[in-house]
């Protein structure tokens, strides 16, 4: 068998007592004639290892070491070869590590296996996932979406497995829906699944709600996208003075925020944060975040936020993409925001600039440090300028003295370029978005 063993580091214990020991194992698919080479294979899933290595991270596992093997197709029965299965189990002895990771999804059959022969506990990329999900979630939404992931990823893997199934004991890929009975029989299971759907549809409906009583206000929305750990809650503190939770685990902030935004025209748009996206999200995973993702899909636009320092970026912009693709959302207009360019020498900040701007069709690239709070301004203008619908215009009104309130109004949210006190009232000529115009469209004048 082709094979090679990565790393072997690690091997003395993490200092905290709950801190798990994992290896991670990764296949490379031989490329056919058209397709990409073998080293190419591996270079990407040697890529996917250290990202799952990253993601282990997150969870609070300590990566013991990491195996790759490159074959001509996947082993039906374990995904990887016996040879390799046997290599990886001697490292769990030495180790004494408590699970093993594959950064590829595994069938009930080869879960089963696997842990057979390896005699410990087995993990896949999505497991792993929906685990770390599992422990940032804080909403009541967030559970249920959690909950619904696990459960439509458990049903087709019951078979075989029996109560096996059932990870109650602790540790990390045990965070599961608590007091579902995973080993019970799939109608249960199937009952559970529809009901979570039911909840998850009224929390949409709740949301269209908020969504229309704030369409009745004229505000855009702007959306923070981007790949896990771009740094996109750092920004949004930063524009918004707000106190969501920063963290370099991946996947830190799971439950979305919204929150107000001035712009230097007087529009106020509504920022909102969510989740990080990632390469191979699960489609089960998508689906079940539907309702939190539906900010995304509503958006007016979105700001693609991505790490500017790191070696992958022009990849990770393609993995966005295809996730805002996958939301139906891609044709919302984009601004690229390279983040984290504190970290970027500045004889390399051209060519990073030239280079990403050519990524994709973005309305604007703008160069900024969320945590140094350098190149908000220019972020902020950008909006500004290319935010699209509720162009702005300049309109004179009159307002008698007793209108206070719209005048008041239109102070909020327009510019004042020209006021007059008369007799019969206030003159006022002020530049405003096309929805604040149309609200006092009676009090025009020429």
């Amino acid at each position: 068998m082709t094979g090679e063993h990565l790393t072997k580091s690690g091997r003395g214990r993490s200092t905290h007592a709950l801190r798990e020991k994992c290896i991670l194992a990764g296949l490379a698919l031989k490329g056919k004639r058209d397709e990409l080479s073998q080293a190419e294979a591996q270079e990407q899933v040697e890529q996917s290892l250290a990202e799952l290595a990253e993601l282990a991270g997150s969870a609070g596992a300590e990566v013991a070491g990491a195996y790759l093997q490159v074959r001509e197709r996947p082993n039906p029965a374990t995904l990887i070869g016996r040879g390799k299965v046997d290599e990886i189990r001697l490292a769990v002895e030495e180790c004494g590590a408590d699970f093993v990771l594959f950064g590829h999804e595994l069938s009930g059959t080869q879960l089963r296996n696997l842990e057979k022969q390896l005699d410990c506990r087995v993990l896949d990329r999505t497991q792993l996932i929906l685990d770390i999900f599992a422990g940032h979630a804080r909403s009541r939404e967030g559970r249920l979406q959690v909950e619904l992931a696990q459960l439509q990823y458990l049903l087709p893997r019951l078979t075989g497995r029996g109560t096996e199934m059932s990870r109650l004991g602790g540790g990390i890929g045990t965070r599961g829906p608590g007091e579902t009975q995973l080993e019970t029989d799939r109608r249960r299971i199937g009952r559970r699944i529809a009901k979570l759907e039911e909840e998850l549809e009224n929390v949409r409906a709740h949301r269209g709600r908020q969504r229309s009583k704030r369409d009745a206000v004229p505000l855009s929305t702007v959306a923070l996208v981007g790949y896990t750990n771009a740094g996109k809650s750092t920004l949004f503190n930063a524009l918004t003075e707000g106190n969501v939770l920063t963290d370099a685990r991946m996947f830190a902030t799971l439950d979305p925020t919204i929150r107000a935004l001035d712009l230097p025209s007087r529009r106020r748009v509504l920022l909102s944060d969510t989740v990080g996206f990632i390469s191979q999200l699960p489609v089960g995973l998508v689906r079940a975040f539907r309702a939190t993702l539906e900010e995304v899909t509503e958006a007016d636009m979105c700001l693609h936020v991505v790490d500017a320092s790191s070696e992958n970026r022009s990849e990770y912009i393609r993995e966005v993409n295809k996730v805002l693709k996958d939301l139906d959302a891609l044709d919302t207009p984009q601004i690229l925001v390279l983040n984290k360019t504190d970290r970027i020498p500045s004889s390399e900040a051209g060519l990073i600039h030239a280079g990403e701007t050519n990524a994709g069709a973005h309305l604007a690239t703008v160069e900024l440090s969320a945590l140094k709070r350098t190149g908000l301004a220019a972020l902020v203008d950008a909006i500004d300028r290319h935010l699209p619908g509720d162009e702005l215009s300049t309109v004179s009104y009159l307002f008698r003295h007793d209108e206070g309130d719209k005048l008041s109004f239109l102070y909020s949210h327009g510019r004042i370029i020209e006021r007059a006190d008369r007799e019969d009232g206030s003159k006022v000529t002020a530049e405003a978005p096309a929805s604040v115009h149309s609200r006092l469209v009676s009090h025009a004048v020429r």
